[in-house]
């Protein structure tokens, strides 16, 4: 073999090895995109399923692919976001309307993103007209275990303070004592498998108790919050307020979000067959979720969560929430309070912009102090007075109660005081406040256009309350227990 041969050989070589480089690399890059794809498209109740699948085998080989894997129950919040007067929208814009859905779900899907714990926030689905967000927790197991790790500090430190109060004997007994209860509330957590519990033994779970619930759930809320300032901010969409096509031709138009959140169990896992599935989360949760969106137009307000949620905020975070009614949904027979944020749109959000890198900072930075410090939530809660809060909370204490004469009253003065405030915001103009003034004169009248009228220009819970009670004569029937029914589905 010549020298030249040799050195052609040693070049073939090589270039049959960056061949190989570059093949397993188009492999590696294929593989990451075909990987991104599945995750865009399941979202995170899909991965469970392609794991399941990659692990399951069949003789020592790897088996054909099924989608329809049993799914598993797991802990999360569940917020749905609707885009307000959605059909109206549709039918306005018809084919852009999938234009108009991309741009919001580019301001919401940031903002969830962002904000949600450890990158605990993911958009489930895309409903065209809605949008299901899941916060998950964790599995059923893990959180059961979380718990039960939680419970063992907790006794751990109970028995250290005994042993420095008691004498040894005391001691011994009280330690005895205290191990027993342990297994005992252990044993109350595990009396079943966590995968063959029943939808009512998992509502029992507290989760409130576990470690950074509070964190979680405030990081989870706070993205909504403000996906719902970015909605009125993003230069994009408040172009499309100006589409003289959304406007119905009589006026500038408004791109608004409407949020439910509950909080609770589900299953996840596939829903379908071979030939097409969706990754999705089962659960009463999930529709409870939904009916608190849907029930936002009721009460004229743009968030509203359940007692669940609440429960998991921080201080901070409660006191910074309205408790608006306490109420049964459709399908169950439980009562609960809801609660609501006291969001209100300006026009000038653009002035507490904040660029992507400085966002990122905020939320990396989160503290409780956030409830009473950011600019935007002090914002968007800047027509809210203690005044106003004192007045709303004694007239719903008054119906609760059943003392409605008096709760009518109090909360006439609640709508005042909200309407007041909002012209001295700016939010009315004078043409408004001129009609406001008529309205008042027909004493609330249950007439379907006035009713909305005041949604418009007062306080929306009080006005909804208000039509109730006089809608069922101003007095509390007999059989009053505290608490009403939602219509809405």
């Amino acid at each position: 073999m010549t020298q030249n041969e040799i050195y052609y050989e040693s070049d073939d070589d090589e270039t049959v090895q960056q061949l190989g480089n570059f093949e397993t690399d188009a492999l590696i890059n294929t593989v990451t995109k075909i990987t991104d794809l599945m995750r865009r498209c399941w979202g995170v109740a899909g991965a469970n399923i392609i794991s399941a699948n990659l692990a399951r085998q069949e003789g020592g080989l790897s088996s054909s692919f099924n989608p329809t894997v049993p799914g598993e129950a797991a802990y999360a919040l569940f917020a749905f976001i609707g885009i307000n007067n959605f059909d109206s929208h549709l039918n306005a814009l018809r084919d852009e309307i999938m234009i108009l859905i991309n741009d919001i779900a580019a301001v919401l899907h940031e903002e969830v993103y962002r904000w949600g714990y450890e990158d605990s926030g993911q958009c489930n689905k895309n409903l065209g007209g809605a949008f299901l967000m899941v916060y998950k927790i964790g599995a059923v197991k893990e959180v059961i275990e979380k718990l039960q790790q939680a419970e063992a500090v907790i006794f751990s430190r109970r028995t250290t303070k005994l042993r420095r109060r008691r004498s040894r004997r005391s001691i011994m007994s009280t330690t005895k004592t205290s191990t027993l209860h342990a297994r005992g509330s252990s044993a109350t957590l595990t009396g079943a498998p966590a995968d063959k519990m029943s939808g009512s033994h998992l509502d029992t779970i507290d989760l409130s108790s576990l470690p950074g619930m509070q964190k979680f759930t405030d990081r989870a809320l706070l993205g909504l919050l403000k996906s719902f300032v970015g909605i009125h901010r993003d230069k994009t969409i408040l172009e499309w307020n100006d589409d003289i096509r959304l406007g119905l031709g009589v006026g500038a138009a408004s791109i608004n979000l409407l949020f439910g959140m509950d909080a609770g169990w589900a299953v996840e896992g596939a829903v379908g067959s071979e030939y097409k599935i969706d990754a999705t989360y089962l659960s009463p949760h999930v529709n409870m979720a939904s009916r608190m969106m849907s029930a936002t137009k009721q009460y004229g307000v743009h968030f509203l969560l359940s007692e669940r949620v609440q429960k998991l905020l921080s201080e901070n975070a409660k006191g910074t929430l309205r408790h608006l009614d306490t109420v049964t949904v459709k399908g169950s027979s439980v009562q609960q309070k809801i609660f609501t944020y006291d969001a209100k749109a300006r026009h000038d959000f653009f002035l507490y912009s904040r660029t992507e890198s400085q966002a990122d900072l905020d939320s990396e930075r989160y503290s409780t102090s956030i409830w009473q410090t950011d600019q935007d939530l002090c914002a968007m809660r800047s027509h809210v007075s203690d005044e106003f809060i004192a007045a709303f909370t004694r007239g719903r204490d008054e119906y609760l109660a059943g003392n409605w004469p008096q709760a009518i009253e109090l909360l006439v003065q609640a709508d005042n005081l909200m309407f007041q405030a909002q012209v001295e915001e700016g939010y009315v103009t004078s043409m408004a406040e001129s009609s406001f003034r008529n309205l008042n004169n027909l004493n609330m009248s249950d007439d379907r256009e006035e009713s909305q009228e005041r949604l418009a220009l007062g306080d929306g819970p009080s006005q909804n309350l208000i039509v109730y009670m006089k809608s069922r004569g101003g007095v509390a029937p007999r059989n009053w227990a505290g608490y009403r029914a939602l219509t809405s589905k």
